[in-house]
């Protein structure tokens, strides 16, 4: 391995292995061995993210040869970090539960805690009273009658410079007439308590703050009647830029423009999303952005400075300043064939921490120094895996029944010529997302006990333009599915597969589309694997619209091609609804946590399969999220799916 520095080692005693006979399934499924590293502003400290089972660490590392502090936390789910001067961490992690008296439906809430590093103290942020705001006597007033706060966080924190020094925003809930609103807190670090900035309405959907700490811009919408309205602050009144009916594609903020006088909105159109930077003076035309995945913003002023996207295979940053993009070119340029991530970077970014995705060792962090040139590795995400138990991906592309182009990705055992092979068909979630070239434990993972994997970025995917978003609008359960089998039959064309010897495994709506094979698509499958999937969508719909509104309702039904909840194409569609239709083993795993696609979905398959005598495992694990956040229950997951596999569809 040419990693040289595995610094992880000093805390957890991990070291790289290469064992002769493969890694087995724990090294692909459990958590990685450095989840995330973030750089200090003043390029003097990381803060790392490492894993050693269900154990948790944070370790703050001290450049470039300094000492490693270590904080233990447990199994708690980290889901951010970000630094508030060199000397204090913040910390975002989440849990599955209720809020009592607020919120009876479980959730995934996410909680925000100071890591003082020079005290060693952590303390909770959102836990106290509130402050009185300096930002204006409106707020001071309202202050008064906000009513309680939630110790929750809304989104996430904001750091930025203010007055010379690193100023905390967070974003939480305040009750003001009884109805939760979207709320800014600007944290006073010496006394650790909030102060509050701006508050809501019922209907506000973001607010972004200026270059002063103040609210500047507000995006509301009403569920019921699909109202986007842009509001701009001008002294102390509130100015509707634009109000726009938009019942399903609605606009949504980005944070700040290129200037502080300016926010950037996003607006969904007929050729992909337009991209406004927004003034007081108006719109104006749509900036020069395609398909843009992330805005790239200056780190001390949250300013725009360029944007990310995944083009093609290609992972591409575009830098508005050409010395920008100079030196992001030298990155990229020192790594040559393989994916290049920014994860961090200092203030003045001249310190970059980036994930590299390499086609032969998998994905591992390294330190860049763009004023010496010099770059230094960190550590790889999985450790326990050498080159040998990663499989080659390559980029497929065939045309579907119908004609239309699809594009995926294909891992093939490593070592084996890729003829006549066992495959897994390997749908990614959403299903408006997409899978990537970079490397997939999951994936990975199956590919090293003897299977092809062919993933398929299927019609009603992200990230290939509106037509191709488009075009799955109601083929949930069609188009959207035969798209699958038809890249099965075009690798059995090939001869890259045995078509007698293919299985399909999912998650979310590849959960779905895995019990859709094996209901709907039949004669393709000789098993199927449904990980958090759905099985009957109508009454999915309706659980979704009663705890997410309208929206949300909306958002489905167009998808499944229904015009409300009673629509007979639900039953149409739905696994669950064709009991008869299914002759192949099915797999069923979910997590009692899942706040996303309930439990029941899985249950009510398992009822029926059991009902009607066909074969069948049900799988529930305590504890787990929709995510699979969990070590212990990825590697479950991961080790039921395999022996499922095994048993049904032997790799040899």
């Amino acid at each position: 391995m040419r990693f040289l520095r595995h610094f992880i080692g000093l805390i957890l005693a991990m070291t790289l292995w290469a064992p002769a006979t493969g890694a087995p399934l724990d090294a692909y499924g459990g958590l990685p061995s450095i989840q995330q590293i973030e750089i200090s502003p003043d390029g003097t400290r990381l803060a790392v993210v490492m894993s050693e089972g269900e154990t948790r660490v944070i370790g703050i590392k001290t450049l470039p040869d300094g000492p490693m502090q270590a904080f233990g936390v447990g199994d708690v789910k980290i889901r951010d970090l970000d630094w508030v001067g060199s000397d204090d961490l913040i910390i975002t992690t989440s849990r599955t539960g209720t809020i009592p008296g607020v919120i009876s439906a479980r959730d995934e809430h996410h909680m925000a805690y100071r890591l003082n590093l020079v005290t060693r103290d952590v303390k909770p942020l959102l836990s106290g009273s509130l402050s009185r705001s300096t930002t204006g006597s409106r707020m001071r007033d309202a202050n008064t009658n906000m009513g309680a706060s939630l110790n929750t966080l809304a989104g996430s924190p904001e750091v930025r410079m203010l007055n010379g020094k690193p100023t905390l925003f967070l974003r939480g809930i305040t009750f003001p007439d009884r109805y939760g609103v979207l709320t800014i807190f600007e944290m006073d670090m010496k006394t650790n308590r909030p102060q509050l900035v701006e508050a809501g309405t019922v209907d506000t959907r973001g607010i972004v703050l200026g270059p002063d700490g103040k609210a500047f811009a507000r995006s509301e919408y009403d569920d019921k009647t699909g109202r986007w309205t842009l509001r701009l602050r001008k002294g102390a009144a509130w100015i509707v830029s634009r109000s726009v009916e938009a019942r399903n594609d609605r606009p949504y903020t980005l944070g700040l423009g290129r200037t502080g006088d300016s926010v950037i909105v996003a607006e969904p159109h007929e050729t992909g999303t337009r991209f406004y930077e927004v003034t007081h003076e108006g719109w104006g035309a749509p900036l020069e952005i395609v398909d843009a995945d992330n805005m790239v913003r200056d780190p001390a002023t949250r300013l725009l400075i360029g944007h990310y996207a995944l083009v093609g295979d290609e992972s591409r940053y575009t830098f508005f300043d050409p010395a920008d993009q100079a030196a992001w070119n030298a990155v990229r340029a020192a790594f040559k064939g393989d994916r290049v991530r920014r994860a961090s970077w200092s203030y003045d970014r001249r310190k970059i921490v980036v994930l590299v995705d390499s086609v032969t060792e998998g994905p591992a962090y390294a330190l860049v120094d763009v004023s010496t040139r010099q770059a230094m590795w960190l550590g790889g995400r999985y450790q326990r895996l050498a080159p040998e138990d990663i499989a080659p991906v390559k980029p497929v592309r065939f045309k579907a029944a119908d004609g239309l182009s699809l594009t995926g990705y294909l891992h093939t055992p490593y070592g084996r010529e890729a003829r006549n092979l066992p495959l897994v068909v390997f749908p990614h979630g959403g299903p408006a997302s997409r899978d990537t070239p970079g490397f997939d434990w999951w994936a990975q993972a199956m590919a090293s006990r003897g299977y092809a994997v062919l993933q398929v970025n299927f019609r009603g995917s992200d990230g290939f333009g509106w037509d191709h978003l488009r075009a799955g609008f109601g083929e949930w359960g069609r188009k959207m599915q035969t798209d699958l089998s038809d890249g099965v039959r075009h690798l059995a064309a090939e001869g890259v597969i045995d078509p007698k010897r293919v299985c399909i495994v999912g998650a979310s709506y590849g959960g779905y589309a895995a019990l859709a094979g094996a209901a709907l698509d039949t004669g393709v499958y000789r098993c199927a694997a449904s990980v958090a999937g759905l099985s009957d969508l109508r009454r999915f719909v309706n659980w979704s619209k009663d705890r997410n509104g309208l929206s949300a309702f909306r958002y489905w039904t167009r998808f499944m091609g229904a015009e409300e909840n009673r629509d007979r194409v639900l039953a149409e569609i739905s696994p669950a609804s064709h009991i008869e239709k299914i002759s192949i083993p099915v797999l069923l795993v979910h997590g009692r946590d899942d706040t996303v696609v309930p439990l029941e979905q899985s249950q009510l398959m398992a009822d029926a399969l059991k009902k009607a005598g066909k074969p069948h495992e049900l799988v529930v694990q305590k504890g787990e999220d929709h995510w699979l956040s969990r070590g212990d229950t990825r590697i479950q997951t991961l080790n039921a799916v395999v022996t499922f596999l095994e048993t049904h569809n032997p790799p040899r």
